[in-house]
Order: structure tokens, then C-alpha cells, then sequence
């Protein structure tokens, strides 16, 4: 949208082509799908652009660590330690496998399994762009081969 909206501005015409969002696309492409039968009823994706409990920020934490299923995290890498915290304190279970999926779909993509208790320490050094996948279908991740 923002990108969207600079080319608007500065005159340079615009065609939207809508397709997949990259909150299912880039862990589809890792091998995660944001549900899953039997794993999961629910997906929510949030950013993680605004600090947890800071004035600028509208996402109830806790309410999200309440809902289960999974979550999709735009914008979040370099908050993530204290989105973790968030959603530990919100009710989440610590042991909660978490995907950090950073340059998705692109050659060097990278991928860091971990737990919310410790995907904060997993993931240093990962750098946007990124895409975090909290939840159970971590766990059930396909391994996915390319040509």
C-alpha cells in the first residue's frame, strides 16, 4: 500500500495485480501452511511494527495469545524479543514452535525453527524482510523440494 501510494504521488502510473499475500505465500514456500487440519482453525496476521504495549501500538497481545491457532507476524523481526514476551505473558506456552522465514521465496532464503522462549536468541542476525509463523504448524512443516 505505501509503495502504492509513493508512486501515486510522484506521477508514475500504478497497476495492482492482486495475488497471494506474502503472509501465506512466503511460509507456503518454506513448507508451512498457516492452517491445517486437525493442527489449527485460525489464522491471524498482525505487524509487529509497534512495540508490544507501547502507546503507538493497537494489538492486543493478549488477546492474541488467547486465540491459539496460528499467528503470522509481518514487520516483526526486530521486536521480537518482546513479542515473545507479549505473548508468553498473554497466556501463549513458551515451548510454542515459532518459524523466522527472512528473504521468502527468494534464493537465499532462511529459515530459524525455534520455540517462543528462544526463537528471539535463534534468530539474531536474521534481517528484514521477514515473516514469522507462531504456532503448531511449525511443527508440521513439509519439506518442500525445488528444481
Amino acid at each position: 500500500m505505501e509503495e502504492t501510494a509513493a508512486c501515486v504521488g510522484a506521477g508514475v502510473a500504478v497497476e495492482v495485480v492482486p495475488g497471494v499475500t506474502s503472509a501465506f505465500a512466503v511460509p507456503a514456500y518454506a513448507g508451512i501452511h498457516v492452517t491445517a487440519r486437525g493442527v489449527t482453525q485460525s489464522v491471524s496476521v498482525v505487524t509487529g511494527h509497534a512495540t508490544p504495549g507501547a502507546a503507538n501500538s493497537t494489538i492486543d497481545w493478549d488477546a492474541l495469545a488467547g486465540l491459539g491457532g496460528t499467528l503470522v507476524l509481518m514487520m516483526a523481526v526486530e521486536r521480537l524479543a518482546e513479542i515473545c514476551v507479549a505473548l508468553v505473558a498473554g497466556g501463549r506456552n513458551p515451548e510454542t514452535p515459532v518459524a523466522v522465514i527472512s528473504n521468502g521465496t527468494l534464493p537465499d532464503q532462511q529459515v530459524v525453527v525455534s520455540t517462543l522462549r528462544d526463537v528471539a536468541t535463534a534468530a539474531t542476525g536474521v534481517r528484514p524482510p521477514a515473516i514469522v509463523v507462531v504456532g503448531e504448524v511449525v511443527a508440521e512443516a513439509i519439506p518442500v523440494l525445488r528444481t
